[in-house]
């Protein structure tokens, strides 16, 4: 199954002049995959602020579309002392 996603253009984004725009498309485009930041190219400035508007971008789509964000489900260790009676 293919799947279009949008640019930042056909959203209506404009890019700042500071950040380099095809690094900031390749981290917009790669949030929308569902990618994770996991690499050290990933973490250069201009592709961390396009995959930080990706992520807003979705949020707000799915609220849109009625979804809802759950938080997320922590793991926690509940220790309990036994006294005998």
């Amino acid at each position: 199954m293919l799947h279009s996603y949008p640019t930042p253009r056909d959203i209506g984004l404009r890019v700042p002049a500071y950040l380099r725009e095809a690094r900031f498309n390749a981290g917009f485009e790669h949030a929308l995959k569902g990618g994770h930041l996991t690499e050290v190219e990933f973490f250069r400035r201009s592709f961390r602020l396009g995959f930080r508007v990706a992520k807003l971008y979705l949020r707000e789509v799915r609220r849109s579309r009625g979804m809802l964000d759950f938080p997320m489900r922590a793991r926690f260790r509940l220790r309990a002392l036994w006294r005998g009676a």
